[in-house]
Order: C-alpha cells, then sequence, then structure tokens
C-alpha cells in the first residue's frame, strides 16, 4: 500500500488542508482530506479495468468547509436529525443547535459540526488516522468528545472506515461517512445504479423529516429494495414518504442487526460498467439520500455544475432522533465505555 501526503493548501488561520492518496497494488487508489475526515474521491476499475471516480466532489478545498452537501465528510456528534434540537438525558434537557427547518438539528450542527472542522490527522503504517476533540457544550452536547476515524484500504479494493469516540460525561452519538456515489462515473446516470438492501422496514417520519418511532414495511411500496431496483425506478411514485424528501432521503432498518456485529447492508450495481460496491456495517440503520439538493452546491472536481440526483449518500448510522425515541437501539456513551462503529466498503467489477 502506498500513501501520499501532500498540502492541498491553507486555511485563512494559516492551517494546512492534507490531502491523502491511498493506492493498492491494482492501482485503485482513495484520496481523503483533514477537512471533516473525508473521502475526496474513490477510483476503481470497471469489469474492462478502466478506472473512474465513483464519488462526487469539490474541485477547491475551500468548497469542503460549510457545504450544503456534506460532501464525503464525517458527520457528527450526532449524524442525521434530532427533532427540535433537544434530548433529554438522566433527567437533564439539552439544547443543541438548531440547523434544519429552523427548529431541528442535523448533522451535528451545521458549520459547528464535526464535518467542518479540520482534524488532526496522521499516517499510521498503511492506514490514515484523523482525531479531533469536541469540547463539553460543542453545539450544546455534554461531556468532552475525543473521536476518531481509521480509513483502511487494501488490495482487494476494500475500504474500512472505523469510527471511535470517548467521553468525559454522558452523551450520545452517531457518526457516518457522508460520501456519495455513483458507479458510472462522473456525469453518469446515478438513478440507473441498482441498489439492493437487507431491510423489510424503514423509518416513518413527519414532515419535517423527523422519526415519528414507527417502523414501516416496505412491502408493497415504493421503498422495497430488497430484490435489488434501479433507484430512479419509484422515485417519482405519488407516495407520502417520497414527498416528504423529495424522493430517498430515508433511515432503513437493516435485517438481522445485533450490535458489535458487521452485518451485510446490501449493494449498489451499475450494469453499463459492472462495478458493485457491497456495504456492511456495525450500525442498525442506513439512510439513503438520493442527492435531492445537489443543484447550487460547489462544482465538481472537473468544473461541472451539479444537478440534484447526481449521486447517492449510503449512511451506515444510528436511527435517526434515538435520543428521543426509547424504542430506538441507544446511542448513549457514557465515560469508559468506547464507541467504536465499522463501515466497510468493497468494490468490485463483473
Amino acid at each position: 500500500m502506498d500513501i501520499e501526503q501532500n498540502i492541498w493548501g491553507f486555511t485563512p488561520q494559516g492551517e494546512a488542508v492534507i490531502l491523502y492518496t491511498m493506492t493498492n497494488a491494482r492501482g485503485a487508489s482513495v484520496r481523503l482530506t483533514n477537512i471533516g475526515a473525508a473521502v475526496v474521491s474513490i477510483e476503481v476499475p470497471d469489469r474492462e479495468g478502466r478506472m473512474a471516480d465513483v464519488t462526487l466532489g469539490y474541485d477547491d478545498f475551500k468548497s469542503y468547509f460549510n457545504d450544503g452537501p456534506c460532501m464525503g465528510k464525517t458527520a457528527g456528534r450526532f449524524a442525521n436529525r434530532i427533532g427540535f434540537a433537544r434530548f433529554e438525558l438522566d433527567g437533564r434537557e439539552y439544547r443543541l443547535t438548531p440547523n434544519c427547518a429552523g427548529r431541528h438539528h442535523l448533522h451535528g450542527g451545521g458549520e459547528g459540526g464535526f464535518a467542518n472542522k479540520l482534524w488532526d490527522s496522521r499516517v499510521e503504517t498503511d492506514r490514515v488516522v484523523f482525531s479531533l476533540l469536541s469540547p463539553d457544550g460543542d453545539q450544546g452536547y455534554p461531556g468532552d468528545l475525543n473521536a476518531e476515524v481509521v480509513y483502511d484500504w487494501n488490495d482487494d479494493c476494500e475500504l474500512e472506515i472505523t469510527l471511535y469516540a470517548a467521553a468525559s460525561a454522558p452523551t450520545v452519538v452517531n457518526l457516518t461517512n457522508h460520501a456519495y456515489f455513483n458507479l458510472c462515473g462522473e456525469g453518469g446516470d446515478a438513478l440507473s445504479n441498482v441498489l439492493q438492501l437487507h431491510a423489510g422496514h424503514y423509518l416513518e417520519t413527519d414532515a419535517d423529516q423527523i422519526t415519528t418511532g414507527r417502523l414501516v414495511p416496505v412491502e408493497g411500496t415504493p421503498m422495497d429494495f430488497r430484490a435489488g431496483k434501479p433507484l430512479g425506478r419509484d422515485i417519482e411514485a405519488d407516495y407520502e414518504a417520497l414527498r416528504f424528501g423529495a424522493g430517498y432521503d430515508h433511515c432503513w432498518v437493516i435485517d438481522g442487526w445485533e450490535p458489535g456485529r458487521l452485518t451485510d447492508f446490501g449493494s449498489l450495481y451499475d450494469p453499463q460498467s459492472g462495478r458493485r460496491l457491497t456495504i456492511r456495517s456495525t450500525q442498525p440503520g442506513v439512510q439513503i439520500y438520493t442527492g435531492n439538493w445537489l443543484q447550487g452546491a460547489p462544482r465538481s472536481r472537473s468544473g461541472r455544475e451539479y444537478r440534484n440526483r447526481d449521486g447517492v449518500a449510503i449512511e451506515c448510522q444510528a436511527f435517526p432522533d434515538s435520543p428521543n425515541k426509547p424504542d430506538f437501539p441507544s446511542s448513549v456513551l457514557r465515560p469508559g465505555e468506547v464507541y467504536r462503529q465499522t463501515i466497510l466498503y468493497r468494490f468490485d467489477a463483473e
């Protein structure tokens, strides 16, 4: 494994923005940056061996700060939504930074969230490690939180993302990666990618996309991806959940999930190139977001303007608003405990 480290630029405060390139024996590569501990690009071969970048990204490092799409970055302290920007823990209410629909909390607080921080970073032999200290009261969360994101890339084109955290006081944590995929490569039709999910239920939401606590069977709905289908097949269906999200922007409940065990989530496949992405994770849910609001985002790496639905985010995570839903798997982290979650993306072609 070869890891190249370069300075991509400097912030106005003079801090270095680092670009890491991890290249395996097959010539496939992953690029990372310390802005939001982000995935910048993933280049993998198709069935003929032709390389293409299968993630979305920007042409300028400055575009990664405070962008709406959270492009490729690590979302936290709590990925996804916390309703009305508040939760109660051990009898005390905590109020968070509202940055969604004027009253909810999304991805850890917008500009103040983990995705917009410059993380410490280092190379450890064949891996890249990012670390961040979130102080007590950061965006309203209790306790100091030490977070770490470890990226491993191997010759089988497996990208393993391991997310760690430890806290000085009881708090809530939900970390994920927010990469957008298009296995066709840039400019291709992302909605032609075939998604398959091992999920018989999804989480119902209200019109603000805050989970209600109800698990809805996918059977007979446009939310059924168990057999696999193109993302675009049912995306315009007359269905309340799709109207709320302006397309897919929902959390599916993974069948057979057990805490701490890597579970097969499903796959994404491009019939034209043969590229396939297989997903495994220790998390109970996966938010599928078809980039319904990408238009107006910073320019792509080639300089083209992004269109809505140019990529799909596959966010392995805890259930949204779980701090306010006692029946959901707990996202509470207490002193002395170690938060550890794994996401494994495996790329091949057939």
